[in-house]
């Protein structure tokens, strides 16, 4: 075992005490949001009007807008919870990275041009586009926003236990400080710079994270003699349970029960990302559906470089670190690869490993907070409850206020799911996209029969199906690493809904839509059909 392992099996104190320079790290830290403010500051100087805010004027190329996908899409699951859990179960973890890889083949085939040539600000523009525009509006806006702060759950948990990592603090109440500071932080760069601003951090920040997962993962392999077979064999040495840790198995293969959540976890990774309304907000930044298929493709290029880096960098820290102190330390699973690079390159490389990690936080969760502004102040409160007789900076103002609220919901879930891996929390997010967005999503482009009662039944019952199903599942109730440990009321055994949720909304869309009285509006279902295939008026102003 290394110097560095052997200091982190210690104690609790010892663990904390010295990892790292609290000080260099809070500096490089500090040195991070100056620059990122600079960026959202001067952004904001152009942030007018509600198209700038929403979707930053769209201005952006496809290479930037890809580069800005990789950057929200690369979140504090793959980094931080992607690496422990191969670092932890070995080849079962690599499998977040396979599900959230293949899944933009879906969003590049299906969705991401489609969308765009709608011309419009959020998803619920485009179900709603010839449908009955309050109930699915509502429907739409409603799912947008339980998806984002099941999202937000899980880089809250990251950013709490990332910096509480870097400062040295590993108490509950230390760890709830540090997120509701990174909490306040994230509204004000979603306040003050819009889309505009979040664009720029996460470009800036997938830039980061690339670069610095290449730089370790070259370092990693360098201590191998570039020989990947020798790095897996160190890994089998160090990790407690041998070369388990390179088959599969370790974590889904010990029962039919956990086959099942596997299957679960695999269908809600490869669906949900073509129904995440912080990816479908980026299409309509860039100016044509040919940006958005080329941003699509630019992002699956830097996100499948990235997730090679994970399996090395998963694999050196099962390697390198001893696998009780990741355990034990702040964040527990999600320390792996700040505690690897504190083990390669010592208190420079942990300082700026976790900085680009918060960056990577950061980012994600201003695109977020920006979608479910949106979604809130565009769809709700500027088309349902004053009928569309808003102006521009009406729907600003009451954008700014979602910011600070759904700010405020963030920082409360991520002090509630402290310690619970983010890759896993992530795949909850997953799970309930896939089953409130994705049917309706599909059936509004690719099926005339569809009609508002299907969206209905569609949304409200994969939304409702998903959130039950979670609720009375082993995340919240009776397990070790549950949200309460010691109470038996984890009546759905599996702990990801998606094998039930998902058929179920695709099922309820079918059934609503062919239980209709009425037909939808024929004139509004072609007009769409050839809008989405072909582009013709989609460049036209959006209503307000």
């Amino acid at each position: 075992m290394s110097t560095h392992a052997t200091i982190l099996a210690g104690d609790q104190e010892t663990l904390t005490t010295d990892v790292g320079n609290p000080w260099a790290n809070i500096a490089i830290f500090l040195m991070f949001v100056v620059v990122t403010l600079f960026f959202v500051i001067r952004a904001s100087r152009n942030t007018k009007t509600a198209a700038d805010f929403y979707a930053g004027g769209r201005s952006f190329s496809g290479g930037q807008n890809g580069t800005a996908i990789a950057g929200d899409y690369l979140s504090a699951a793959s980094f931080l919870g992607v690496v422990g859990a191969i670092a932890i179960y070995g080849y079962d973890g690599f499998l977040y990275s396979i599900g959230f890889l293949v899944a933009w083949l879906i969003a590049l085939l299906l969705v991401a041009e489609l969308m765009r040539n709608t011309g419009k600000f959020t998803m619920a523009d485009v179900l709603s586009f010839r449908l009955k525009q309050r109930p699915v509006r509502i429907a739409a806006a409603t799912s947008t926003l339980f998806v984002c702060v099941f999202y937000l759950l899980a880089q809250m948990a990251g950013a709490g236990g990332l910096v509480s990592l870097l400062i040295g603090v590993d108490s509950r109440v230390g760890q709830a400080l540090v997120i509701t500071v990174v909490g306040a932080l994230m509204i004000v760069y979603v306040f003050i710079g819009g889309m505009k601003g979040t664009t720029w951090v996460q470009i800036i920040k997938a830039t980061l994270l690339i670069a610095g997962s290449l730089l370790m993962s070259v370092w990693v392999l360098a201590l191998s003699g570039f020989n990947f077979s020798e790095l897996l064999g160190s890994a089998a040495a160090n990790h407690p349970d041998g070369e388990a840790v390179l088959a599969p198995g370790m974590q889904y293969g010990a029962s039919l029960l956990t086959q099942l959540d596997f299957i679960s976890l695999g269908v809600a990774l490869v669906l949900g990302t073509a129904a995440l309304p912080h990816v479908l907000i980026r299409f309509y930044t860039v100016p044509t559906a040919r940006d958005a298929r080329k941003s699509v493709v630019v992002a699956i290029g830097l996100i499948g470089a990235f997730y090679l880096f994970t399996l090395v960098l998963g694999y050196g820290a099962a390697a390198l670190l001893d696998h009780d102190a990741i355990l034990a330390a702040p964040g527990g699973q999600n320390a792996a690869a700040p505690l690897l690079a504190y083990e390669l390159g010592g208190t420079l490389l942990l300082g700026v490993i976790a900085a680009v990690a918060f960056a990577t936080i950061l980012a994600v969760v201003a695109g977020l907070t920006i979608t479910a502004s949106a979604s809130f102040a565009h769809d709700i409160w500027g088309q349902v409850i004053k009928k569309g007789n808003i102006d521009s900076q009406g729907e600003m103002r009451a954008g700014k206020i979602t910011v600070v609220v759904v700010g405020v919901l963030a920082i409360l879930g991520g002090i509630g799911a402290q310690g619970q891996n983010v890759a896993f929390l992530v795949a909850l997010a997953f799970a309930v996209a896939a089953s409130a967005n994705l049917p309706t999503i599909l059936y509004s482009l690719f099926w005339r029969g569809f009609t508002t009662r299907g969206a209905l039944w569609s949304m409200y019952g994969g939304l409702s199906s998903a959130i039950v199903l979670i609720a009375f599942s082993p995340v919240v109730w009776g397990r070790d690493t549950s949200f309460f440990p010691n109470i038996a009321l984890d009546i759905y055994p599996l702990t990801n809904p998606g094998l039930i949720s998902i058929p179920l909304a695709f099922f309820l869309g079918w059934l609503g839509s062919v239980t209709a009285k009425t037909a939808e509006d024929p004139v509004k279902q072609a007009e769409m059909e050839i809008r989405s295939l072909t582009g013709v008026g989609a460049e036209e102003p959006t209503r307000h």
